[in-house]
């Protein structure tokens, strides 16, 4: 089951505010080397970024960032919208000026071409006359910036002005991701998140290179998004969360705005209406939803599968045209997802049946389904992906009917979630979190490889990886930050990386050696005894 036993007290842990990778060697083996400071005389390799690049041709001279440095970008909003993003990461800790300029040679340069990059790769060289990031789409350009910024001391990141150096090494990298699909999914279900919550994630997200934001906007605990066809979700099945706090919801326009933002880090939104079951704060909403016809109270509780919309009934198929077309409105986003997981309360011909009905749904509004691993148990829609959220122990027959889906067409996400289920305990110790799917350490969430990982799936068959976090015990950004770091890190590099730079003991050295980038930022995270951190 992906989420079955009750919460554990939580300590309220003080992080801080934003997460950002760091330097360290990946192809360093031994003891965690000192890490970068600001004064720091030698530059960080090119090969020493997370996620690990496809490839990379060392240069002798590296480039400075002066006072005389500029960030030339292409006459086009979009770039120049790139450039704004890097100069206001830069100005406030170099001290520079750094204008943004589409002439003049030298400096940091942001440039669109045609070339084997595919939507999100790009080319970064550097040597002693300036920095040109290269790409074929602005998406990549956005990736480049995100290494550029691994690539300088972790002082950048700092609000107030920092000693330099701020040198840049020199070289050449050529990369691009493994997967199109690189997800992190964030409950604010069990507990509401605010805008402002969801966009701090998304921040520290797309530090990584993840592209997809997975929202899970219904569950029994809460309804989140606003609807106008069925108003009461939002106004009665979102005042509650678990343990019987106010709850909340988005309205139309602030879902929007985490879209916008989203997009401007070059995310996509793929929102969940979890069906049939996991469906309490719908039911409790609307009495008619109910076979009976009797609306359950609100639910505050962490149990899971008591609950199912009435399969038999019309009005629930009215209900999911409803709220599919709403959400499909106001997402630009390719996916819809449909949840499907731990429907225990529907019968799996009932199950089948509304699979069925509300996959062409989706597919009426224009959307893509995803639905979690459960839906190859019915008969998915052509394109459809499932989310595999299995353990290694799950039972062969089980694998075998995701694989056998996989082999004939449905794609798969990968979400395995005694790997990466950011939500698991890292130790009996762990004050946050749960453990139905066992303590997951930072190598065990690391040290595995997703091409591989299903039997019987072809390689093919996998679009990428997600990394959820369900907040049953997560109520803000801190704890969020906590569960997450260190172990977002390697999700997204399992994603990005090709395989033949998978290795735990170069990883954990470059993970080390993010230590004090997120110190320069005020993050406290778990620092697990599996990885090598600075002393000092």
């Amino acid at each position: 089951m992906r989420r079955t036993h009750s919460t554990t007290p939580r300590t309220t842990r003080m992080l801080g505010s934003l997460l950002l990778v760091a330097a360290a060697g990946v192809f360093t083996l031994g003891a965690a080397p000192a890490a970068p400071t600001a004064t720091a005389a030698v530059p960080t390799p090119l090969d020493r970024v997370i996620p690990a690049p496809a490839s990379v041709t060392p240069g002798k001279t590296p480039y400075r960032i002066t006072r005389a440095t500029g960030v030339r970008v292409d006459d086009s909003a979009e770039v120049r919208r790139i450039g704004a993003y890097l100069t206001g990461i830069l100005r406030p800790s170099t001290g520079y000026p750094l204008p943004l300029t589409d002439h003049g040679g030298g400096g940091i340069r942001l440039h669109l071409a045609p070339g084997d990059f595919g939507a999100e790769g790009y080319r970064l060289h550097s040597d002693a006359s300036g920095v040109t990031i290269t790409a074929s789409a602005p998406a990549g350009l956005f990736h480049g910036v995100q290494t550029l910024r691994q690539l300088l001391p972790p002082a950048v990141e700092k609000k107030t002005v920092q000693a330099g150096p701020w040198q840049i090494a020199g070289g050449t990298m050529e990369d691009h991701p493994r997967y199109s699909y690189r997800g992190a999914m964030l409950d604010v279900s069990r507990h509401f998140l605010t805008v402002d919550q969801v966009k701090r994630y998304i921040d520290q997200l797309a530090l990584y290179k993840i592209n997809e934001l997975h929202l899970h906007l219904s569950d029994d605990q809460g309804w989140r998004i606003a609807l106008d066809s069925w108003p009461r979700l939002a106004t009665y099945g979102g005042s509650t969360e678990v343990g019987g706090g106010p709850g909340g919801y988005y309205t139309k326009a602030q879902y929007q705005e985490i879209i916008r933002y989203a997009a401007s880090r070059y995310l996509e939104v793929v929102p969940e209406i979890d069906m049939p079951g996991h469906t309490n704060a719908a039911l409790a909403s609307y009495a008619e939803l109910n076979c009976d016809g009797i609306a359950p109270p609100l639910y505050t509780g962490t149990k899971v599968g008591f609950s199912s919309l009435c399969v038999p009934e019309q009005v629930t198929y009215d209900f999911a045209d409803d709220v599919i077309r709403e959400l499909a409105a106001l997402t630009p986003g390719r996916y819809l997802h449909i949840g499907g997981d731990e429907a225990h309360s529907t019968s799996h011909a009932d199950y089948v049946t509304f699979m069925d009905r509300v996959q062409p749904i989706v597919a009426k509004y224009g959307k893509t389904v995803i639905g979690w691993h459960q839906l190859t148990g019915a008969h998915p829609a052509q394109g459809a992906l499932a989310q595999y959220w299995g353990l290694d122990s799950t039972s062969a027959a089980e694998k075998d009917q995701v694989a056998n889906a996989a082999r004939n067409g449905t794609g798969l996400i990968l979400s395995p979630a005694d790997r990466i289920y950011l939500d698991m305990k890292y130790t009996k110790d762990t004050k946050l979190g749960l453990d139905w799917a066992g303590l997951v350490e930072v190598k065990r969430s690391y040290d595995w490889n997703p091409g591989t990982y299903l039997p019987g799936a072809p390689a093919s068959a996998v679009r990428g990886v997600e990394a959820p976090l369900w907040s049953e015990t997560l109520k803000k950004s801190p704890d969020i930050e906590y569960m997450a770091f260190p172990r977002l890190p390697g999700a997204a590099e399992l994603g990005w990386s090709p395989a033949a730079t998978h290795d735990w003991d170069t990883y954990k050295v470059r993970l080390a050696a993010q230590a004090p980038r997120w110190d320069a930022l005020g993050i406290t995270y778990y620092k697990s005894p599996q990885v090598p951190w600075p002393t000092s």
